[in-house]
């Protein structure tokens, strides 16, 4: 009377385990702040992270490579803002400076660059501003100068996150012509206007003074136009697509991947998911390490190759 395939006989043996997350998938955040001379300052909006002066970043990094972590993402907070976003390509800026002594002192971490102007704006948008409209064209040209110098300065990736038209094209020219043609470009190719970006406005104080996002930021209501917004950046050279957040938009993580089977995919476990995991996670609500390995282990189910996460640290002690 019982069926003679039982699924149990090897679930019990744990011997079918289908999707695995690894070191090598995890991406660190880092936000170096300018503003601090030394040591840290924790971030309340995200328990358990923090903002590091340059040289507190250093020993975050090392830190991280210790736990085999060997890839970061770095956005920094600069001690001076204006309305173009100057400091984002200045060449001895906080990036810049961070990403040459990290270098400097580790040789076997894969940094990427943040790159966008809403933490270095007074106005705090992704792009530049005239008469409360926020310019699409002409931030093209100060995405290049950014790219060009967080390249010089030694970065491996550069990560445009203005979700800006042509973003992706204007950096690969500039980076081209300047011969940074090994400099890779991971681009946030579909990102959502979400909830789920508040903590990390606090961390990376990147608050916007007017209106909102959303006249370039995707409707989280839309699925068929990431596939449109991720097409145009790998014809236009992306070497790394990505969608943001994660765990809300599981679905686009699938839906891009089952199109673009062949494109290395990143999705991004933003921080108003960390938080709210994190916090039910400390107040006793859910077990805090399985939590962590569900959401990531869902993120990389869904087709995810690689994992922007603050968990990641935590996330590599457990494995």
């Amino acid at each position: 009377m019982y069926p003679q395939l039982r699924l149990r006989r090897l679930r019990s043996l744990k011997l079918v385990k289908e999707t695995r997350v690894s070191k090598d998938d995890l991406i660190l955040p880092l936000f170096i702040d300018e503003n601090i001379a030394h040591g840290s300052k924790p971030i309340e909006s995200m328990p358990g992270q923090y903002r590091h002066s340059i040289e507190h970043s250093v020993e975050e990094v090392m830190e991280a490579r210790s736990l085999g972590i060997k890839s970061i993402i770095i956005f920094g907070i600069p001690a001076r803002k204006d309305e173009a976003g100057s400091e984002a390509y200045n060449d001895n800026g906080v990036v810049q400076r961070a990403v040459r002594q990290i270098k400097n002192e580790i040789d076997d971490v894969v940094i990427i660059t943040d790159l966008c102007l809403c933490e270095y704006t007074t106005h705090g948008h992704c792009g530049l501003v005239e008469n409360g409209r926020i310019l699409n064209d002409p931030t093209l040209d100060v995405l290049a100068k950014i790219a060009v110098s967080q390249a010089n300065a030694g970065a491996d990736i550069v990560a445009p996150s203005g979700m800006m038209d042509g973003m992706v094209h204007a950096i690969r020219a500039a980076l081209d012509d300047s011969g940074f043609t090994d400099t890779a470009i991971m681009s946030y190719s579909a990102k959502y206007s979400s909830a789920l970006y508040g903590p990390f406005r606090e961390a990376a104080d990147s608050a916007y003074k007017f209106g909102d996002r959303s006249s370039y930021q995707m409707d989280f209501a839309n699925a068929r136009e990431a596939i449109r917004e991720v097409e145009l950046d790998i014809n236009e050279g992306a070497d790394i697509v990505m969608v943001k957040p994660a765990l809300f938009y599981l679905d686009i993580i699938s839906r891009v991947r089952a199109r673009f089977d062949d494109v290395p995919l990143a999705a991004y476990n933003v921080s108003g998911e960390y938080t709210m995991l994190k916090s039910a996670a400390d107040k006793g609500y859910l077990k805090h390490d399985e939590l962590i390995m569900e959401c990531l282990t869902a993120i990389k189910r869904a087709g995810a190759d690689l994992i922007i996460t603050y968990f990641a640290k935590e996330a590599a002690t457990l494995m």
